[in-house]
């Protein structure tokens, strides 16, 4: 899956997981492996294992560490390009949800109030990724190396819905 932050790839990805019996790898939780948003040292290891079975699904190909290794090891990227207009409130929503409950995420982490002063913050990270990652996706579904790739790629999320109740 690939997409800006928001965009519903894990939604889809445990979706998709559950009607095929593929197993499902969620990105955060493999790279966020301990307190402070401590990052996996272990993580081309770890994703190197999953790649290397015959099926599987991870909800985000982005990560800088691993991006090349699974790009060059999924047959299929199904890409969730959605508008800025309908990716803000759903990562706004999902914020907030996690930051008034103290969610307990990745690694043992939450998000804080804190939290929403950084330039890493989901909500800033998807309005200011929204473009650069539009095209770092376009690029890379395109790009030779990665061929065959199929791609299916979704503009609207009804088009994603209608494409998950067909299979």
């Amino acid at each position: 899956m690939v997409g800006v932050t928001g965009a519903g790839k894990s939604t889809l990805a445990r979706a998709l997981s559950g009607q095929l019996g593929v197993p499902y790898h969620e990105m955060d939780a493999l790279y966020f492996n301990g307190p402070d948003w401590t990052v996996n040292d272990k993580l081309v290891e770890d994703v190197s294992r999953i790649a290397a079975d015959s099926c599987w699904i991870i909800d985000s190909l982005g990560y800088p560490e691993v991006r090349d290794l699974l790009w060059g090891k999924a047959d299929t990227v199904i890409w969730l390009d959605y508008p800025r207009h309908v990716v803000m409130p759903r990562v706004l929503r999902r914020s907030l949800r996690r930051t008034a409950t103290r969610e307990v995420l990745f690694g043992g982490n939450r998000e804080t109030w804190t939290d929403w002063l950084s330039r890493e913050h989901p909500v800033r990270w998807a309005w200011s990724q929204h473009k650069p990652r539009h095209r770092e996706i376009e690029r890379r579904v395109r790009d030779p190396r990665f061929a065959p790739l199929d791609t299916l790629r979704f503009g609207r999320p009804r088009h994603t819905r209608a494409w998950l109740t067909s299979l």
